[in-house]
């Protein structure tokens, strides 16, 4: 177990943490705000802890993936606790607990709020809120990989550990250069959408927030009612970006080396876009008699559809109203979720299509037992890892999920409530439904419901298995050795 890798990696995450809390300082600086203060020295005791934990690199770099993902999840724990104090010490958030809870909802971008009036908080608060949402989209591992050199067969067993989707490469021969090309893309797509909200009439900090949540898949928003009060102009806009991050960013790769053909034929895409229509169509037809107009449905309805199976949770009506054909069909979508290699949750469509494609295989098998047809994906056969990989996600992901909910139930929750509350915390969504809709929040869930739905959003996060790593005692013993 090469531990001083490890400690090495949680200081240089301690220390970029710290720089990513003087951003927030700026924003006070700007509006006038006392807030900023407590974002400064909490920024300036993680850049100096971190300072101390990197003085002497170690020798040996190279870490396997058991410790990428002892690095992964210890670095998104320490980075959502850092990333809480601000919010505790300002008082805005006034328990611990909660400010974790609304931290850990940021980074995973679930969205996920126990936040009564959004608008009471400072912009200093909200600005943090919505940039925690923009730094774990992409990772902040994968972060680290970009900008800071680190030598070592290692470097692409951080980025399995910490990026979305059944298996990761590299784009280009180097990681730091795909982890490069990963954030220039984010980076790009970001700062298009906020121009474009900026031209259609949002207010500058409203478009930096919402481009910000929106870019990481996240939900949080700068006003109580998320971003129904908007024109339907710029939900559409929010709408068109939403689907936008949830694709597979190998096919804008694709598409930035003119590989069209390639990038418009990957089986992943395709499916996930006839979802949305196919979801749309559906909600929009079964709608349409609580709204004026057609067009104001069809606004709605792939609003939401956008928002739930790209994992954002921004929410423009509260569809908990709505017939139960399209509640049904939502809840469906939260499992579904985004594209592998994306920004958004849920179990991932590549996955979905494989437990499709390998239903179909098994009853071929039983009609031709002699008969050998591989699973493949995009014409590429699915090697026995990547197979077993799978059906290993989908076993950890149900025992979760059942082992999360009763928690729930036995601290007064209905089923509704819990059931959906673990699916939007798990698949990292944001609202669910009954107590814990869109239009309410989870600040009235007791400290065990929220200890287990943080940790639920973690496990979403980081693909359950970095996570789980940290409750294997043959780890821990290794580590102390």
């Amino acid at each position: 177990m090469n531990r001083s890798m490890i400690i090495y990696v949680l200081g240089t995450v301690l220390k970029l943490t710290g720089i990513f809390l003087f951003i927030p300082v700026i924003c006070s600086l700007i509006y006038h705000e006392q807030e900023g203060l407590p974002f400064f020295v909490t920024g300036l005791c993680s850049v100096g802890l971190g300072t101390l934990a990197t003085l002497h690199k170690p020798e040996n770099t190279v870490f396997f993936l058991r410790e990428g993902c002892i690095a992964t999840a210890l670095s998104w724990i320490l980075l959502s606790i850092v990333g809480a104090v601000p919010f505790f010490l300002t008082g805005e958030i006034p328990s611990f607990l909660d400010a974790l809870f609304e931290t850990v909802s940021g980074f995973t971008t679930t969205g996920a709020s126990i936040l009564p009036d959004v608008e009471a908080m400072s912009k200093t608060a909200l600005l943090w809120r919505s940039f925690t949402h923009w730094i774990g989209g992409m990772g902040v591992l994968v972060f680290l990989l970009a900008i800071i050199p680190m030598t070592g067969g290692g470097t692409i067993n951080l980025m399995r550990a910490e990026s979305p989707g059944p298996s990761v490469g590299k784009l280009v021969p180097k990681i730091r250069y795909t982890a490069r090309i990963l954030y220039g893309i984010y980076m790009v797509l970001t700062v298009s959408m906020l121009i474009i909200l900026i031209i259609s009439g949002m207010p500058v900090f409203d478009s930096i927030c919402t481009s910000l949540g929106t870019a990481g898949t996240g939900g949080f928003g700068v006003k109580s009612d998320s971003v129904a009060s908007y024109s339907g102009i710029l939900q559409w806009i929010v709408t068109i970006f939403m689907i936008l991050f949830g694709i597979n960013f190998n096919g804008y790769y694709l598409l930035l080396q003119k590989e069209w053909k390639k990038a418009l034929s990957m089986e992943e895409i395709r499916a996930y876009l006839l979802i949305i229509v196919s979801a749309t169509a559906i909600i929009t037809v079964n709608v349409a008699d609580r709204f004026s107009s057609i067009g104001d449905a069809l606004t709605a309805a792939a609003f939401q559809v956008g928002s739930i199976i790209t994992t954002t949770g921004f929410s423009t009506v509260d569809f908990d109203k709505w017939p139960d054909l399209s509640r049904g069909i939502l809840v469906l979508l939260m499992f579904i979720g985004a594209c592998a290699g994306s920004t958004g949750g849920g179990i991932k469509v590549s996955r979905i299509l494989f437990l499709f494609k390998n239903t179909r295989h098994q009853i071929f098998a039983y009609l031709h037992p002699k008969s050998v047809r591989p699973i493949k994906m995009d014409g590429h056969t699915s090697d026995n890892e990547t197979i077993m990989g799978i059906q290993s996600f989908f076993a950890a992901y149900l025992l979760i999920f059942v082992c999360s909910i009763f928690p729930l139930l036995a601290c007064g929750s209905d089923l509704i409530t819990s059931f959906t509350a673990v699916a939007a915390t798990i698949n990292n969504i944001g609202p669910g439904l009954g107590a814990v809709g869109p239009m309410n929040n989870f600040a009235d869930l007791n400290c065990i419901s929220k200890i287990v739905l943080i940790f639920d959003m973690l496990a979403g996060r980081l693909e359950l298995f970095p996570l789980l790593v940290l409750f294997s005692p043959a780890i821990w013993n290794e580590f102390k050795k």
